[in-house]
This record gives C-alpha cells, sequence and structure tokens, in this order.
C-alpha cells in the first residue's frame, strides 16, 4: 500500500519551507538541520495513520520505507539491498564494529581528532574481540601541499589492519578526506574502508561504488534535514554476507511470505529460519516510522535539488563568507584545493577575542553558528541565501568585534 506523503518543490535559497526558523541566518546543518513544513508534515501523517488505523497502518510505513531505500541508494551510488536503516550514526558504526568477521591478532586504524562516534565504537569491538587499535593524527590529511598518506600506509603494511575508520568530512574543521585514495590503499593491503558519512551525505556528490568505500553509515539529522532517531548504514556488494548478525533479532530473518505467523493463523510460527544476507538483517526490530517518513520527505527534496547543485550553492556561500571573515583577521580552516572542501567553513576568531562569547553574542543577533573543538563553524545548507544572510552575517560579526575591542 503506497502512502500518499505530503510533497513540495524547493529552490536554492529559498527558505519558504521553513517560515517558522527563528534565526535569520541558519548556519548548524552540521549540527541539527532545521524541519522543513514537508517533514513536519510527514510526522504529522504517521501520527494520523496510527491514531486512526493503529495496527493496520503499519503496512503503508513499511511500504513507503522501500521507496526511501530505492531513494537512499541512488543519492549514494548503490543498490536498495546494499542500504539498511538504522536510528543514528552510532548505531551504524557499532553495528559494523561488532559483526565484523574478526579474525584474532586483526587490528583497526582510527583517527585522532575524529568524532567520538567514529572512535569509541571501535575501541569497544577491539576491547570485546581482543583486536589490536591504532591512531593516526588528522593533522597528516590538513597539509596545505595535499594529504600525507604514508602514516596509514605504514599501518597497512604491516598486513594485519582489516578496518580503517574514517569521516568523510571532519566535523570541527570541514576537512573533506581522501576517500578514494584511502580505500586504494585499503585494499591493496587487505584491508576495508569504513565511513562515517553523516557531514556529507545530503550535501556533497557521494558515488560509494566508485569511491570504494566498504562501509558507511549515516544519520538523518544533519544535512539530510531528517529528524533524530532516523539514519542509514551501506554496504558494498559482497559484504553484507559476510556480516556476522551478532545483533540480529526477529526482523532479522528471512520471512517468507512475510509476517505470517501474526497475521495467517496458526502453524507459522519457527525460530530456525536464515539471517537475510543483505543489509536490511540490521532493522533487528520495529522502525522508528515517523523519523524515516521525515527522512523520506527530506530525501525527495534533496534528490529533486541535486547534490551537484546543492554543492556549488554551498560553495559559493561559503567563498563570500571565508575572504570577508579573513579581512576581518579571522583564520581559515577551510583549505584552498576544492576536491578537500566541503559544506563547512571553521575560522579561528582573531587574537584575543574569546570564541565563546563570539557565538553567542552571533546567536543572540540570529546568526546560529556553533563551536566545535575549539572553532566557529559555519554550516549553510540549500535554503540558505548569500545574498540576503552574508551582509547579516557580517554585520553581526562587525558589532561584536567593536563592542569586544570598546
Amino acid at each position: 500500500m503506497r502512502v500518499s506523503r505530503p510533497t513540495s518543490t524547493a529552490a536554492l535559497g529559498d527558505r519558504s519551507l521553513f517560515p517558522r526558523l527563528a534565526f535569520d541566518a541558519y548556519l548548524n546543518h552540521a549540527g541539527i538541520g532545521p524541519a522543513s513544513v514537508v517533514v513536519e508534515a510527514a510526522v504529522g501523517l504517521v501520527l494520523e495513520t496510527y491514531a486512526t488505523r493503529g495496527l493496520h497502518a503499519l503496512p503503508q510505513w513499511i511500504d513507503d520505507r522501500e521507496e526511501l531505500r530505492k531513494k537512499l541508494a541512488t543519492l549514494v551510488g548503490g543498490r536498495p539491498q546494499d542500504i539498511g536503516f538504522v536510528t543514528n550514526t552510532s548505531h551504524g558504526v557499532g553495528t559494523i564494529a561488532q559483526c565484523y568477521p574478526w579474525r584474532s591478532g586483526d587490528r583497526i586504524v582510527v583517527f585522532s581528532g575524529e568524532f567520538p562516534a567514529n572512535v569509541t565504537p571501535w575501541q569497544r569491538a577491539a576491547q570485546v574481540h581482543g583486536l589490536g587499535i591504532s591512531f593516526v593524527p588528522l593533522d597528516d590529511f590538513a597539509l596545505p601541499g595535499g594529504p600525507d598518506l604514508a602514516r596509514l600506509e605504514a599501518e597497512l603494511r604491516h598486513g594485519d589492519v582489516r578496518i580503517v575508520a574514517v569521516s568523510a568530512v571532519q566535523f570541527q574543521t570541514g576537512l573533506r578526506m581522501p576517500l578514494r585514495a584511502m580505500a586504494d590503499r585499503c585494499h591493496a593491503h587487505g584491508a576495508e574502508l569504513f565511513v562515517d558519512g553523516i557531514q556529507a551525505v545530503g550535501v556533497i556528490p557521494l558515488d560509494l561504488p566508485a569511491l570504494g568505500v566498504d562501509y558507511l553509515a549515516a544519520g538523518s539529522h544533519k544535512w539530510l534535514m531528517g529528524m533524530e532517531g532516523g539514519g542509514f548504514i551501506y554496504a558494498a556488494p559482497g559484504r553484507a554476507e559476510r556480516l556476522r548478525p551478532v545483533t540480529a533479532s526477529w526482523l532479522s530473518h528471512v520471512q517468507p511470505g512475510g509476517l505470517a505467523f501474526l497475521f495467517d493463523g496458526a502453524g507459522h510460527l519457527r525460530y530456525d529460519r536464515g539471517f537475510k544476507g543483505d543489509m536490511s538483517f540490521t532493522e533487528s526490530g520495529v522502525s522508528n516510522s515517523m523519523g524515516l517518513a521525515a527522512l523520506h520527505s527530506s530525501v525527495d527534496l534533496l534528490v529533486a535539488l541535486g547534490p551537484e547543485a546543492i554543492f556549488d550553492h554551498v560553495s559559493r556561500f561559503l567563498d563570500g563568507l571565508e575572504a570577508p571573515l579573513v579581512e576581518r583577521g579571522f583564520t581559515s580552516a577551510r583549505l584552498s584545493d576544492p576536491a578537500r572542501r566541503s559544506a563547512i567553513l571553521s575560522v579561528l576568531p582573531p587574537p584575543g577575542h574569546d570564541l565563546a562569547a563570539m557565538a553567542k553574542a552571533l546567536v543572540a543577533r540570529g546568526i546560529s553558528v556553533s563551536t566545535p573543538d575549539g572553532y566557529l563553524r559555519f554550516a549553510p545548507h540549500w535554503p540558505n541565501n548569500g545574498a540576503t544572510e552574508l551582509p547579516l552575517i557580517l554585520d553581526a560579526v562587525d558589532a561584536h568585534l567593536k563592542e569586544a575591542s570598546a
């Protein structure tokens, strides 16, 4: 049964789908994306159908979920069977970390400076499964002349590394990692590449097979502009069937004829069915219907706009913001090479200015920003409009610099 979800059209630089957004310039999509009216309507529709139909609403949202699976696969260049739904990025990372077919003596490589969601689950896997774990500094990848993969290569040469876990984009600086080059080195040494994609999917064009990515997880509440509690996990062809369903439950099993034991009378209840061989085995229990419906409505907008057009739009916005900030004494962490840039501009304030005080002042003036790990971070998306918002941002910055220097 197909659900009639609310739909709308979107245009780059047009925030009319966000009429209740309280900020003049919302630059926090790297934290949480605001809910559009179509996302609000989708959540409301799920509530309405369950309020009026209860159990009988479930089949239509299961069907809707399958349509979403196809669209997410298209968004990242995969196949529907490569996609499994999870509650958030951490859930996805933890699923691979615990279900991976580890061998005695295996090692994991992670990166110092990464967001903890892509470190802690691997540390837990190392402890639970008796693995080694090594850290490589992110500084190697932020050099002005290009990324230095020598230390990563040295770790891989030992021959015991099975997984290298990295974020597609670094949360504090916006550094975009060289996934293709990293995947090539991993594969040359018998390792695989896991990617935390939450700071990339939805705003940066991604073709995961072309990049050689083996696994990716992403939550929906940032650049995908859904709600908290929804997300997905990707595994390249041939990877899902190698995973061990350690975290499996009742919906992880192959279900011939659907859930017959619930709906078709006696004689269908069994415990000996095998596990699914694709990534849907991760959907071990009842899913977050509201979160996935919200994600579906948002993904429709992203697909219609196109990741390439979105990223070009955001890049132009950041180009227009970065230069004036540098002129005012800010230090930008954004690299000059477009291939190493993301949708994030992170800066350090001029000498003598307090970062926390500056962020607080900007928020008070209607400019939503954040301060991850010591940086002032600007993270616009497709609704942001440089023509109207950049003057407001710079006026707010100037006002604070003047007040702080008085």
